[in-house]
């Protein structure tokens, strides 16, 4: 791929309204723009999904950043590459630091979409036009969570999903079955659960949900598998799958009858086609769950929901559900519950660059 430099900027930028889940609450979001050049001026974007502090996982945007520049980086110079499969395999040899190596991947991705002249979805053989958009509702009373849905069903979002958890789960999701019997709804419970909670839990089949994603712990799938024989709501892995393997091992143990696949906590596109190779021969439904990120990530993820397995609408919003403005230029728009796959090369989206100064707290180069 001749890889000529890489910068990094790290921004940070405040959400419109705080995300509140009973993990914490996200108020202002810091991360990791990629850019990688070749040596005609052409370059791909991805972008580090971590948080500053290890709640979802155990990476943050600073130990992201010192994978990327210390270890990834000097990976890459050290081994040239052809095309982006082989810096995933290469990424192999470090363990986890997924949302790193997804930062790194993902700009190749891009940067080998557009020397190609062809679209990111087309590389990974999507096969959608539009793809269904859906949208998290996060916040702390029902009186709140209505108010939210309601305008986001003003905005054409086909799918609710409501964060939950002992505190706030049964009284919670009956308020907004009164009010809306049949809107399809998902609840996120982030791990908030046990199998002590086997009886609350099935108490919310009534509710007739899409799922329940990640109600026990969040590296278990022996636990879920139990959980899932009690329950008839069908059970959603997202914590617990950070691997093609973690995918494998949980839908033979029956630990799930959906899957959410997020680009950055797999470790990059490579992994989060394999996963959606494997549950598509095996008719398991997979659909794409976001991480309050900015454009960039936004724009993969369109990529990927373009594949045909991705039959439940994401957590893929549009650009003003969390920024005043985004990083991105056109910014993405939810039309009648649907967003457009791009069809120019790479992402199909270009760098705000105005924006992208608002929020710039550094930036460092490495030249190849």
């Amino acid at each position: 791929m001749k890889i000529a430099q890489v910068e990094l900027y790290i921004v940070q930028m405040p959400l419109k309204s705080p995300f509140l889940t009973h993990l914490g609450a996200v108020a202002h979001r810091e991360g990791i723009i990629v850019k990688i050049m070749d040596q005609d001026g052409c370059f791909g974007l991805g972008e580090g999904v971590a948080f500053s502090t290890p709640w979802y996982t155990e990476e943050t945007v600073a130990t992201s950043l010192h994978m990327i520049t210390d270890i990834l980086i000097p990976l890459l110079k050290k081994n040239p590459i052809q095309q982006p499969e082989e810096a995933a395999l290469l990424f192999k040899s470090i363990r986890r630091n997924h949302m790193a190596k997804a930062a790194v991947e993902t700009a190749l991705w891009d940067l080998y979409a557009k020397q190609n002249s062809s679209s990111l979805s087309a590389l990974l053989n999507g096969t959608r036009q539009v793809i269904a958009s859906g949208v998290v509702v996060a916040t702390d009373s029902a009186v709140n969570a209505l108010k939210q849905i309601e305008q986001y069903l003003e905005e054409g979002y086909q799918r609710i999903k409501v964060k939950i958890n002992p505190q706030q789960d049964y009284s919670f999701l009956a308020e907004i079955r009164k009010v809306y019997p049949k809107l399809p709804i998902m609840a996120d419970a982030n791990s908030a659960y046990t199998l002590k909670d086997i009886e609350r839990l099935k108490a919310l089949d009534e509710f007739n949900l899409l799922m329940i994603e990640q109600p026990l712990a969040h590296d278990d799938i022996i636990e879920h598998a139990v959980l899932q024989k009690e329950i008839r709501t069908p059970i959603c892995l997202d914590e617990s799958i950070v691997s093609f393997d973690d995918a494998r091992k949980a839908i033979e143990l029956g630990s799930c009858q959906v899957i959410n696949i997020k680009v950055g906590r797999v470790g990059g596109l490579y992994e989060a086609k394999q996963i959606h190779d494997y549950c598509f021969a095996r008719q398991i439904p997979v659909w794409c769950g976001g991480m309050i990120e900015f454009g960039i990530s936004r724009a993969h993820n369109i990529a990927l929901a373009s594949l045909p397995g991705f039959t439940i609408p994401g957590d893929i919003s549009a650009s003003n559900r969390f920024w005043e403005e985004d990083i991105i230029l056109p910014e993405v728009q939810v039309k009648g519950g649907f967003i457009k796959v791009p069809d120019e090369p790479g992402i199909g989206f270009s760098l705000n660059e105005k924006r992208l100064k608002e929020t710039l707290l550094s930036t460092r180069t490495f030249r190849f």
